[in-house]
């Protein structure tokens, strides 16, 4: 990262970490989001596919 500079410190003293806290905030939408919708890589909860009317053969 690049090195701080005196008017960030002064920023970051004043204001707090406005970046640090954007990704935290990020970080926890991203891991609520995980639990209501599974990663692309990841098989669906059983019967979610004959729901969706997703055709499967063999199922």
């Amino acid at each position: 990262m690049y090195p701080e500079t005196p008017i960030y410190s002064r920023l970051i003293a004043e204001q707090g970490d406005i970046p640090a806290q954007v990704r935290g905030e990020a970080e926890r939408i991203h891991r609520d989001l995980e639990r209501v919708i599974p990663p692309a890589h990841r098989s669906p909860p059983a019967g979610l596919a004959q729901r969706s009317g997703t055709f499967r053969p063999g199922a």
